[in-house]
């Protein structure tokens, strides 16, 4: 599977290895799915990384990041005339969408249009496999 892990859907996963979010980030260190990403999205999962509150030191983000830009997909994607509530999100829909994902997977699926890509949350994902 191709998928595009919005950031609270990753770091609810990096912070908790129970649950759905958790289970998807096993599988995304297992390599069982391919992340698709762009610059922008690498750069938002950083500061989120980053905040203090989460307390993940640098060198283990840059660890976690190196990882998922090596075996995962980089993808340069065209500005879409569909727009998400959050204009945060909008990356996430142009790389799941030019990347041809098979899902983006978020815990905010209202900020999300209707649009040609699936849009899942964790625990839907997993009902999915």
């Amino acid at each position: 599977m191709r998928l595009v892990l919005d950031t609270n859907a990753l770091v609810s996963g990096l912070l908790r290895s129970e649950g759905p979010p958790g289970r998807i980030v096993d599988s995304l260190l297992r390599e069982s799915f391919r992340a698709l990403y762009d610059d922008r999205m690498l750069a938002e999962y950083e500061a989120v990384l980053a905040r203090p509150k989460f307390g993940f030191d640098a060198a283990s983000i840059r660890i976690f990041l190196g990882f998922l830009c090596e075996t995962g997909e980089r993808i340069v994607a065209a500005p879409l005339d569909l727009r998400c509530s959050d204009p945060s999100d909008q990356p996430f829909l142009e790389v799941a969408i030019e990347g041809l994902g098979d899902a983006l997977v978020t815990g905010n699926r209202r900020h999300f249009p209707r649009c040609p890509v699936r849009i899942v949350t964790p625990a839907d994902l997993l009902k999915l496999a």
